[in-house]
């Protein structure tokens, strides 16, 4: 067995005096996808940003491939190896795909002058690497298609070596062509050793795309199982109830 890319062990945090996240332990393994379910308010997204870094963790700890690891910011994060795509993609729209790849991170000339040569060169290498039928790199964003979107931003994240990828509702207003090919890039880059956590409120993606499956219900963790041993009804009485499924065992690791 594959030692955990990443522990989260005993997570809590607190706005005020409402606990957004209570106790909650969860892990995530090279090649694993980890879809994270609960309704809105449940303490998904709060989770995933105290492990992007854009919050901090009040109480808990995060181990990465085994070191114990404190992220204060989102920068600690990403040298960590941890990258996120949010649902909003906060690409800049008026910028072309090359530019939003390198995007506060641009590479530079000996003379410390912009070497658009080499992003150019890179950055084609890994559209290609993700979907070789990628050529507009130098049109606006926003002129491009919703899939094409998502090429930039994961692109972004395993061009600076991601290792653990946070996906935050990755085909949310996607038509089904771009859907596919959404699930087949996460397909890849799960072949590729990359761990991903998988924030969705799809069950097609959940069932279609994740190994194992974990549900929080009012900042607490209802459960962690493998996905190919539960219902989707299982599912939904988790989420909607917070009730375990009877007679099935949790899934804590691979």
């Amino acid at each position: 067995m594959n030692a955990p890319l990443v522990e989260m062990c005993d997570i809590g945090k607190s706005f005020g005096g409402v606990k957004a996240v209570d106790g909650v332990s969860l892990n995530l393994h090279p090649g694993e996808v980890v879809a994270l379910l609960g309704h809105n308010g449940a303490g998904k997204s709060t989770l995933m940003k105290m492990l992007a870094g854009a919050y901090p963790i009040d109480s808990g700890e995060v181990l990465v491939q085994g070191q114990k690891s404190h992220i204060r910011t989102p920068v600690d994060a990403q040298r960590l190896g941890i990258e996120s795509i949010y649902q909003t993609l906060a690409l800049a729209d008026n910028l072309d795909a090359v530019a939003n790849l390198f995007l506060g991170r641009e590479l530079l000339t000996p003379w410390r002058t912009l070497d658009d040569h080499r992003m150019d060169a890179e950055a084609r290498k890994v559209f290609e690497r993700l979907n070789k039928n990628f050529r507009n790199v130098r049109t606006p964003v926003r002129r491009l298609s919703g899939g094409q979107r998502q090429v930039v931003a994961i692109s972004r994240a395993i061009y600076f070596n991601a290792r653990i990828l946070i996906m935050d509702e990755p085909t949310a207003a996607l038509g089904p062509e771009e859907t596919a090919m959404v699930g087949n890039l996460v397909r890849q880059l799960k072949a590729e050793g990359v761990g991903i956590l998988l924030i969705t409120h799809d069950m097609p993606d959940v069932f279609g795309l994740s190994d194992r499956l974990a549900v929080m219900k009012n900042g607490r963790l209802v459960g962690t199982y493998r996905t190919a041993g539960v219902t989707e009804d299982e599912v939904l009485g988790m989420i909607i109830a917070g009730k375990q499924p009877e007679g099935k065992a949790q899934a804590h690791s691979l």
